[in-house]
């Protein structure tokens, strides 16, 4: 059975570019508290996973839906989402990088920054938005 273009492997420069473009969607879209944590070398369901909160349903579904349809259109690639219709937590999987959208309360409660920090925290990256910088 053939790859799905979500799951196609691909070399480490297109998953550089993939993890780019979602990082710069996040920040044109305002995401707030985004965090990139590698996951090369410690598992492999994915090189890079970010994480983010919009400040409320509407502006994580908005995220979610620009970021795949970006996905799709520069990269080829047909992500899956799942939690779009509640747009407490989206989970949009591109391959080699998962991104966690969440609502700020929601995002608190799970701590998947805890759960995926293996310990060795200074891995993960608090990439700065526009505004902070």
């Amino acid at each position: 059975m053939p790859a799905s273009p979500a799951v196609r492997p691909s070399d480490p420069a297109e998953a550089e570019a993939l993890h780019r473009l979602v990082l710069q969607s996040l920040d044109d879209d305002q995401a707030v508290e985004t965090v990139s944590i590698p996951l090369a070398g410690k598992t492999s369901i994915a090189d890079h996973m970010v994480i983010a909160s919009g400040r409320s349903t509407r502006q994580v579904a908005s995220m979610a839906q620009k970021l795949s349809e970006k996905i799709k259109a520069e990269c080829g690639r047909i992500p899956r989402i799942e939690g779009l219709p509640a747009a407490d937590w989206v989970l949009i999987d591109a391959g080699d990088v998962i991104v966690h959208l969440f609502r700020p309360e929601v995002r608190s409660f799970y701590n998947l920054e805890r759960m995926w920090a293996f310990g060795d925290a200074p891995d993960a990256t608090v990439v700065p938005s526009a505004g902070q910088a």
